[in-house]
């Protein structure tokens, strides 16, 4: 169909609808990742629930290249996913986590531009994920101990990060041939 025909409500339209299905597709290889990610082993058996959050690629990428609207949209549906598929503790983990690190990704964003790398916002982002984590846990267990696995939760924050940003770099190409960058 060539565009020069479309009137702009028609054009505004197509560009609102190609939105919701790259965040719908997005959405779905948050899914694909999360599951994969489950299928492997624990990289540290004795630190439980530390992982690489390989489904945060699809936030990420959604938050740098279609908006904050739909990468907050994600984040929330991949929690609803993980209070399907692990129940509520875990999706309370995943919607505080994830809410708190697309706002520190957003807040470092607007701070500087176009002068941060993708490495640091995905270090930043994994960090924080583990912090909101960790709030979200304080409510719920209520022990003076649980404050000794903050340094594991920072430290497995700092490698999840560099571990997300480096396959985000390596997905770039694969979303360019797509057209999605």
């Amino acid at each position: 169909m060539d565009k020069n025909i479309l009137d702009k409500d028609s054009r505004w339209d197509l560009k609102k609808s190609k939105i919701i299905v790259l965040t719908a597709m997005l959405f779905a290889v948050a899914i694909v990742l999360s599951i994969v990610e489950n299928s492997l082993p624990p990289i540290v058996v004795t630190v439980p629930g530390v992982k690489f959050g390989l489904s945060n690629i699809a936030v990420m990428y959604a938050l740098f290249f279609l908006g904050k609207k739909q990468a907050f949209a994600i984040a929330v549906l991949k929690s609803f996913f993980v209070f399907i598929t692990r129940g509520i503790v875990a999706a309370f983990l995943s919607f505080f986590g994830g809410l708190l690190s697309l706002i520190i990704m957003i807040i470092l964003m607007v701070v500087f531009k176009d002068k941060i790398s993708y490495l640091v916002m995905s270090i930043f982002g994994a960090v924080f994920h583990n912090i909101g984590q960790f709030i979200a846990i304080s409510f719920i267990l209520v022990s003076v101990y649980i404050w000794a696995y903050l340094p594991i939760l920072l430290i497995s924050g700092v490698i999840a990060g560099i571990a997300t940003a480096t396959l985000l770099r390596f997905i770039f190409p694969a979303f360019k041939k797509l057209g999605l960058k």
